[in-house]
Order: structure tokens, then sequence, then C-alpha cells
């Protein structure tokens, strides 16, 4: 990774990233370090999206998976970690600040193609710093 965050600078949340989607966890997120998001359901802003299928605690690159089943035919999704707004570990939910239909345009994740792919995470960190995505 090029810095902070996916897009490859050298921002990050406490660095102005206007989209506060870098790698890492807001401090407010209320996540328990090295707790296994696994199984946790994800809710969008305007609803369920499907369940963690993976997460990485890596330094300089959190992130979710998360497998959305049904509602987009099966794909899965990456979410750095900056997206996540809260873990709430007694309901085992994570929420996101987006909504499902940004959700589904992100760039989708293929595991044998994707994981540990550079310049995946920086088209990524492109998707969720670029305001026009936003609320």
């Amino acid at each position: 990774m090029g810095g902070p965050c996916y897009d490859g600078t050298d921002r990050g949340p406490a660095q102005g990233c206007p989209s506060c989607s870098g790698p890492s966890y807001r401090e407010t997120s209320g996540r328990t370090v090295g707790a296994d998001l696994t199984g946790y359901k994800v809710e969008a802003a305007d609803g369920s999206i499907g369940k963690v299928d993976k997460h990485s605690d890596e330094v300089g690159s959190s992130y979710i998976v998360v497998d959305t089943g049904p509602w987009i035919f099966g794909k899965e999704v990456l979410l750095p970690a900056g997206t996540i707004d809260r873990v709430d570990a007694q309901e085992e939910k994570v929420y996101v600040g987006w909504t499902k239909d940004q959700i589904k345009a992100a760039p989708e994740f293929e595991k044998d193609k994707h994981l540990g792919n550079e310049d995946y995470h920086r088209q990524v960190g492109g998707y969720y710093a670029d305001p026009s995505n936003r609320l």
C-alpha cells in the first residue's frame, strides 16, 4: 500500500480522508481489537446486505468481505474498515453508512483474483473516497 488510505495516498481518517474510508477501523466504531467479525450481519443505511465472510486486521489494510447472498446474486464486496460506522457485538451486527445501491455499485470482490492485489485495493479505495458515491 502506498499510504494509510486504500487510494494510495498518505491521508487517512485523521488526515481528512473525504469519506473516512481508510483501511483502519474508526476509534468510535466500538470494535474490540482482535474480535472475530466472521458471520456478523451487515446493515447498510437502508437495510441488511449480508454477512461478513472474511475480515482482516492487517495493519494498513483492515477490511471486511461481505457475502451479499441472493441480494446481489451471490456477489461479494470488500468494505474498507473505515466505512464501518459501528460494530454491535451483542447483536453481532456491523453497521455501515452506505446504501445498498452504493455498495452494489462498488467494485466486485473475487477472492482468488483480488486478495492482496494492491491495484484492486486502490480501485476500491478510489470508489469509497469519491464524494459523488456518498449519500
